[in-house]
């Protein structure tokens, strides 16, 4: 053999690397914006558009229009995202088992596209509940199975800058929802309930679009029954890194509470709902603008070094807002909001593709899902108490502070971007 064709040792030859760690690519995974992202950051966008034109309202809503407490407001939002969570990790094991992401998917939104008009039908909170708790479980049905469809559309180097991507769409449409609501409630500012019921069409275009989604091939190993798993050997066979990765995550969550209590922080300071809700907007436009960005520099510089970027950002703006009284406070304070949900969101979820083992990703996106919603009982229900109990300044320095510990453990936590051989 001549000298100048020896290969360099463990040079991988360029027609089978699509076989490196089990993965099988296509010329589309080399792409970050192949069909599969953009399809489904086009559902995301539409099923945005439904909820977020909903978010602000929902809190002036309930405690406004229902007469419900601060405290019953957080109950609603931290059991609806507990009913979200548990059935994240259910649904991402499910689909990994079974080797299935579409129909989930489809599930999903499906659900969240019913449930916005029963809140706009309903007379007491406890109906509020039930319409957000059915919206959620939708939520908890595709998250997992989406994130990871998404992440086998892409080549693993390109992971931070698809998932950004794919919050860029998402969130602009929930920059566009408010946008719609606002200029509903100039229309007709006495009827928040028929906003309810407009959402729907949003919420049933994004159901439309999963209809043109590609599956992933089905392995051709038969598929294990979902009801025989074992959750404990199921958390044994995990790489030890997530599992460090998830704790660190989860200090993080049991201080971030539902954004419902920055909103009404605005309301309380005399701020009018047309303000709040173009505050809500200009939040998004940045986190839907900076998303792609922030994703791609996670590729190049580390994903832990962003990460916890954000959770700084995260401190500043909750330190800003127990103490903001002004408009243009509120407004500088909600652009780093959005910075910091671009550097967490779309990176936390490809931290943890990174550390999951092949067949795996939808079983560990699904307990990330979990972890961070079950945090946000605790999290919504504390800061509901100290709001009405000690004052608002406390709920927001509550989180400030929970997020500087979760900084300090996170430090200590070894984050490597790997691939972890299948067992």
């Amino acid at each position: 053999m001549q000298l100048g064709t020896v290969r360099k040792q463990n040079e991988v030859p360029t027609n089978y690397r699509h076989l490196v760690k089990g993965v099988t690519m296509d010329s589309t995974e080399e792409k970050v914006l192949n069909p599969t992202v953009l399809k489904l950051g086009l559902v995301s966008f539409f099923a945005d558009v439904a909820s977020e034109m909903l978010y602000p309202i929902t809190p002036i809503f309930l405690t406004t229009v229902l007469g419900a407490s601060m405290t019953s407001l957080g109950l609603i939002e931290g059991v609806a995202e507990a009913i979200a969570s548990l059935m994240k990790t259910y649904s991402g094991i499910w689909s990994d088992r079974i080797s299935n992401r579409k129909s989930f998917i489809f599930a999903g939104y499906l659900l969240a596209a019913v449930a916005k008009p029963i809140i706009g039908f309903s007379q007491t909170w406890p109906q509020v509940l039930f319409a957000r708790s059915l919206d959620r479980t939708g939520k908890g049905l595709r998250s997992a199975p989406r994130d990871a469809l998404l992440a086998d559309s892409v080549a693993e180097r390109s992971r931070g800058e698809a998932f950004g991507w794919h919050r860029a769409m998402d969130t602009m449409g929930a920059a566009l929802g408010p946008l719609f609501a606002l200029y509903f409630i100039s229309v007709k500012p006495d009827d928040l309930r028929g906003l309810y019921y407009w959402a729907l069409i949003p919420g049933l275009l994004s159901v439309a679009v999963v209809f043109l989604v590609r599956d992933k091939k089905k392995s051709s190993t038969k598929p294990k029954h979902v009801a025989s798993f074992n959750f404990f050997k199921e958390w044994g066979s995990l790489n030890p890194q997530f599992k460090n990765y998830l704790l660190a995550w989860g200090l993080f969550s049991i201080a971030n509470s539902s954004d419902v209590f920055l909103l009404m922080k605005v309301k309380d300071a005399g701020i009018s709902t047309q303000a709040v809700i173009l505050l809500y907007c200009g939040y998004n436009l940045v986190y839907s603008l900076a998303s792609p960005f922030l994703g791609k520099l996670s590729d190049q510089i580390g994903r832990k070094r962003i990460l916890i970027l954000g959770f700084i950002m995260f401190m500043v703006v909750y330190l800003g807002f127990s103490a903001m009284k002004t408009v243009t406070g509120f407004a500088v304070l909600f652009l780093i909001y959005g910075l910091y949900m671009a550097a967490t969101d779309g990176v936390g979820k490809a931290i943890t593709v990174d550390l999951a083992d092949q067949d795996k990703k939808a079983t560990c996106l699904g307990l990330l899902g979990t972890v961070t919603g079950l945090c946000t009982i605790f999290a919504s229900l504390i800061a509901g108490l100290l709001w009405d109990h000690v004052g608002a300044s406390a709920a927001f320095l509550y989180g400030a502070f929970g997020a500087l510990a979760a900084i300090l453990v996170l430090l200590q936590v070894t984050i490597e971007k790997t691939a972890v051989a299948n067992h």
